[in-house]
């Protein structure tokens, strides 16, 4: 088993080493909460501690970005605030949910022994057969990955019924077989039978009538068995039913004359859901193929058909039993291949999963020095280390998913072939390639440890609101990779899972709720200038040459100019935006407190709420009431979240303000 250490970064990387002292972590409020989550949460460090080096890699608790990221979420849904209740109370909630579906009770025999070799990490929809006792419902779009129990016709007809179990459920349901499998239970040798994986989606859930019956799985097409090449049965279906047949073999006259194929092809890539209005609006995804020969197929799914995508993952092996041959022309696809193929009425599927190795990563010395008092106590060299390295999965190219790591990921700690980072730190440059084709930009963000530009990819535009200098986000999905020269780069794409990025310094919850942020006086803003600061202030002085209103680009948040062709362009997104503007102020203010008075700016929907206007409403009041109308607001009181924006070597500099007050609340 491979170690990897990630507390040694390359000295030629382009991560700079910041002073920590200019990151006041151990004082920030929503680090604070993040850590303390986690000693409720998580079991007891001597519960970690036990056990050797490998046991004590599989930690209890949910990871640092796993409780970020809900807390983020239940932030932006109580824009009103939070309490440390709500919060823990849904943090429980959501752990105790996950939990109970991971631990299973007691099981039927069969599956309680293939659980001993089950390796296989679940799939994003899965539910299991006690979330469906315990809710009595099941949505379409669920993956049910099952194992036959048993398989039975029901007495006084010829329908045949399998009862399925899972590794994380005590209880089993019956599912009325689909008439297009009958053929695999029809003889003794047929593969549905007792301890078959299968994997199962588009489910109606017949539920019991009360006091009477018990639940049952209504007929779904969407059905994929599940292969093991290690095992010889298998091993010799694949060969002898799956590969005669390759994707350079396919005729489209052959197929339209009766003749069938059985392929067998690696899953490269699962496109997005298309909705295709040329043709009436039907929905679509493309499954990208590559068969042992390096050549390419789509693999097209239509309508209701799309569901089945949910139980594939890419880099598993998909065995295809008579797919139908359609030419691309038919299709509008973009390919080089003169066919696709589709799942027809007498197609049948196999898949031999994907199974993620895992790696043994050591826990960096930073970990202990930036992230407070329990991981420094597991890293005590006095006491001898309880937690010194944690078990976390690796793919076919040695790449490591961090996403479930107990630990926050800081700066210093990241090198290539790391997937699945979460970063939380300050925004300090951010500006569009414009040499990209694709709506690519470039980020450099700072931690308590370190810099690093990360490479955000949208689908087709910049669709995170504004975001500026100096603002604190969160990010998770980043990827990490070694360039040409070295250095650690970092990427990201908006589509990708797992990924997300919150601008915390913006989120209206972050005022209201004390046990995220601590109030600072204005006079102690100067002793911190890399963190997000919630002040009790008033309005001190508005003059009326600091209320300006300019257009600004809507998706981005940031303002535009008009070019001598006429078209308005982006100053950040560097884009024609067309009818996509909307009238914004720019804001000049005094606010002042008990300690001190300082000067700061500010825009879009924090300028209205301070000016209590909206620009629309203030660009539409006659001229002498517009002079009048900023003293009228002078003492006025408000609680306000203020950064800094202060940094060189910038491409996004807005105002020459060192402070921006990126959210406001009247009082």
């Amino acid at each position: 088993m491979v170690h990897a250490e990630i507390n040694k970064p390359s000295t030629t990387s382009s991560m700079e080493i910041e002073d920590p002292q200019l990151f006041p972590e151990s004082e920030e409020q929503f680090i604070k909460f993040i850590d303390y989550a986690s000693s409720i949460l998580s079991p007891d460090d001597d519960d970690i501690g036990g056990g050797d080096g490998e046991e004590r890699g599989r930690a209890g608790g949910p990871g640092w970005s796993w409780i970020a990221s809900r807390v983020l979420r239940t932030c932006i849904s109580y824009s009103s605030g939070v309490t440390s209740a709500i919060l823990l109370s849904d943090l429980s909630k959501a752990w105790d949910e996950q939990r109970r579906t991971c631990a299973p009770r007691k099981m039927p025999e069969c599956i309680s022994e293939m659980k001993k070799k089950h390796r296989r990490g679940r799939l994003a929809n899965t539910v299991t057969v006690d979330m469906i006792y315990e809710k009595n419902f099941l949505s379409l779009n669920s993956v049910l990955e099952t194992v036959v129990v048993d398989v039975f016709v029901l007495p006084g007809t010829n329908i045949y019924m399998l009862k399925l179990g899972d590794y994380w459920s005590s209880n089993t349901i019956d599912l009325y077989l689909h008439r297009r499998y009958y053929d695999l239970v029809s003889t003794t040798s047929g593969i549905l039978k007792k301890g078959r994986e299968v994997f199962l989606t588009g489910c109606y859930l017949r539920t019991a009538n009360v006091g009477f019956g018990h639940p049952r799985l209504l007929p779904t097409e969407y059905l994929v068995i599940l292969l093991d090449e290690d095992q010889d049965d298998d091993a010799m279906l694949i060969g002898a039913q799956f590969c005669s047949d390759s994707f350079s073999s396919i005729s489209l006259n052959a197929a339209n004359r009766g003749v069938s194929y059985s392929l067998y092809a690696r899953i490269a890539s699962i496109g997005p859901l298309e909705t295709l209005k040329q043709l009436g609006g039907i929905q679509r995804k493309q499954i990208s193929l590559i068969d042992g020969d390096g050549m390419e197929l789509k693999f097209l799914l239509w309508g209701e058909q799309v569901v089945l995508a949910n139980l594939f993952s890419v880099r598993s092996t998909l065995a295809i039993d008579r797919p139908f041959i359609v030419s691309t022309t038919e299709t509008a696809v973009e390919t080089c291949a003169e066919v696709c193929l589709e799942y027809g009425s007498a197609t049948q599927l196999y898949l031999v999963p994907f199974i993620q190795q895992e790696e043994q990563v050591c826990i960096s010395l930073s970990q202990g020095r930036f992230q407070g008092s329990r991981i420094a106590a597991c890293l005590d060299p006095t006491q001898g280390p309880k937690l010194s390295q944690v078990k976390l999965p690796c793919d076919s190219q040695g790449s490591v998913d961090f996403s479930n790591y107990p630990f926050r990921s800081f700066i210093i700690d990241l090198h290539g072939k790391m997937t699945g980072i979460s970063l939380y730190g300050v925004v300090t440059d951010l500006f569009r390639e414009t040499d990209s084709v694709k709506s690519t930009f470039r980020l450099r963000i700072q931690d308590a440890t370190g810099t690093i530009w990360a490479k955000l990819r949208f689908a087709e535009s910049w669709s995170l609101g504004r975001v500026g200098l100096g603002h604190i986000a969160y990010i998770s999905g980043l990827t990490c990779a070694t360039a040409a020269d070295e250095r650690t780069e970092a990427f990201w794409s908006e589509n990708d899972a797992g990924a997300a990025f919150v601008n915390v310094s913006s989120l209206p919850a972050m005022l209201n709720s004390s046990c995220l942020n601590k109030l600072c006086a204005l006079a102690d803003l100067s002793s911190s200038i890399r963190s997000t600061h919630i002040c009790k202030v008033w309005l001190d002085q508005i003059e009326r040459w600091h209320v300006n209103t300019r257009l600004a680009h809507a998706s981005c948040g940031h303002f535009t100019t008009t070019l001598p062709s006429g078209l308005t362009e982006c100053l950040f997104c560097r884009c024609d935006c067309g009818t996509d503007v909307k009238r914004a102020f720019h804001l000049r203010i005094t606010i002042a407190d008990e300690s001190a008075k300082f000067s700061a700016w500010c825009t879009g929907q924090t300028a209205s709420e301070l000016l209590q206007i909206s620009p629309d409403e203030f660009c539409e009041l006659p001229e002498e009431e517009q002079v009048m109308f900023p003293a009228s607001l002078e003492n006025e009181r408000y609680m306000i979240a203020i950064v800094s924006c202060n940094f060189q070597d910038t491409r996004l500099r807005e105002d020459d303000l060192p402070w921006e007050i990126t959210r406001a609340l009247k009082l």
